[in-house]
């Protein structure tokens, strides 16, 4: 996702979106489509303590982001990079693919409003395809991977029984290629990247690729979903 790409990416998103519009209205014409799925089996129970932190990787980090800023008990969400060394941990030298990070965002949330597994059904269900193998959409690397950064045994166990649980129920047209990592490090990405969705409504990547997971997200889960989103940025319109 470097700029020059990024550049391309938006102008053919820009075509699609007027092909579609030719056709029928953008929603119909989406990206990607919600899949209905259970809550986790396994789970920790909601609890009053100490906020939390969960780190994900589903593609590009601007719509991840833009998905759980809207989910009930989080209060932040920083886009970032994840599974490479800090040192590599730039946008220019991630988007070459060979840094061992993904695109990732750090979500910090209250246990006692919302738990590890809802944080999880909410990635399977609407934030991104686990069925997509270092990719996701038109972008394609080993940095758009699937990937969940367990920070403790806990997360480590229920996103493993998660996964089995999904796999089990034949919820999606292929198998999970999620990955279940050790969290070593989340390094934030650059200023410009952060709330990058509600910064950049209507840039045609974001309205075809990521405006569709909000709206997704608003019907499929309505009861984790909240219309006022958490940002970092103060000057968020």
């Amino acid at each position: 996702m470097n700029i020059t790409y990024s550049l391309s990416r938006t102008t053919l998103a820009g075509v699609l979106l007027a092909l579609c519009g030719a056709l029928l209205q953008v929603t119909a014409c989406a990206a990607e489509s919600a899949t209905v799925i259970p809550p986790p089996a396994v789970d920790n129970t909601k609890a009053a303590g100490p906020l939390q932190k969960a780190v994900l990787a589903g593609g590009c980090f601007w719509g991840v982001q833009g998905v759980f800023e809207h989910l009930n008990g989080v209060h932040r969400v920083v886009s970032g990079y994840s599974g490479g060394d800090k040192s590599t941990a730039q946008y220019e030298v991630v988007s070459g693919g060979d840094t061992g990070h993904a695109e990732s965002v750090e979500i910090t949330f209250d246990p006692k409003q919302v738990s590890y597994g809802q944080i999880l059904q909410v990635f399977f269900s609407v934030a991104h395809d686990p069925t997509q193998l270092n990719r996701q959409g038109p972008d394609h690397g080993t940095q758009y991977r699937s990937s969940i950064f367990y920070a403790d045994e806990t997360q480590k166990k229920i996103a493993e029984a998660y996964i089995a649980q999904l796999g089990k129920a034949g919820a999606y047209h292929g198998p999970i290629v999620t990955r279940v990592d050790a969290l070593k490090g989340f390094y934030p990405a650059e200023d410009y990247h952060q709330d990058y969705l509600l910064m950049h409504p209507n840039d045609a990547y974001i309205v075809f690729n990521d405006l569709p997971k909000i709206r997704n997200f608003e019907h499929t889960l309505p009861e984790l979903y909240r219309g006022k989103p958490v940002t970092i940025s103060q000057n968020v319109p």
